[in-house]
């Protein structure tokens, strides 16, 4: 079983990395690959540089031998479209379960990505779900979770895709953007990160200006 992990980690912080974890221990999985994109396709551009996040990410999940890295995305040009890179990963792996782990407000607009439909064909779709943060899935959108979703996770271990698994995890509300907000306004934010991206942070002077 392969398990991604996306998104823009502008920075990485004690959230992603409690997903993560949650989702290595819950399906006993022996790797999963952060998976840091590029140019997001619905988002603003990051406003730190690609090697900065980078450096980040490998100072959050050095401790941890089941977390990698996948720059795939990082190497190639033109927006991030996860559908690229889940038509690549499927090519190589054509009869592994794929599992893409997202948070509930990705999966909220999972029908605004590009070809989100082929995406859930390709892999298995694992949102994880925090208490009080609710599914608020409508049209075609909710139509697909009717038809796909899931709740026993050893489902996922007889397809290579297609299904769709709600992962209920503990609280731990934190944004990027609130970390972003909190560093230009010398708001301390220490215990929202690992303590090495916070020194790195902190070294490198990060997110003091206008992004």
């Amino acid at each position: 079983m392969i398990a991604l992990f996306g998104g823009t980690f502008d920075p990485v912080h004690l959230g992603h990395i409690n997903m993560a974890k949650h989702c290595v221990k819950h399906f006993n999985l022996a790797t999963l690959y952060f998976m840091p994109c590029a140019i997001p396709a619905h988002k603003t551009a990051p406003g730190i540089s690609t090697q900065h996040r980078i450096a980040m990410l490998n100072a959050a999940i050095a401790p941890y031998q089941y977390f990698q890295l996948d720059l795939r995305e990082l190497n190639r040009s033109g927006p991030s479209y996860s559908l690229l890179s889940l038509q690549e990963i499927r090519t190589q792996f054509p009869d592994q379960p794929l599992l893409f782990l997202i948070g509930m407000d990705s999966f909220n607009n999972l029908d605004k990505w590009f070809e989100w439909q082929t995406i859930t064909q390709l892999c298995h779709i694992v949102v994880f779900q925090r208490p009080g943060l609710k599914c608020t899935a409508h049209g075609e959108l909710l139509a697909y979770q009717q038809a796909a979703e899931c709740s026993n996770s050893a489902e996922l271990t007889t397809q290579a895709g297609g299904k769709l698994y709600f992962l209920a995890g503990e609280e731990m509300a934190i944004a990027s953007s609130d970390i972003r907000k909190a560093i230009k306004n010398a708001i301390d934010y220490n215990e929202l990160l690992p303590t090495s991206v916070s020194q790195y942070i902190q070294s490198q002077q990060l997110y003091l200006s206008d992004e």
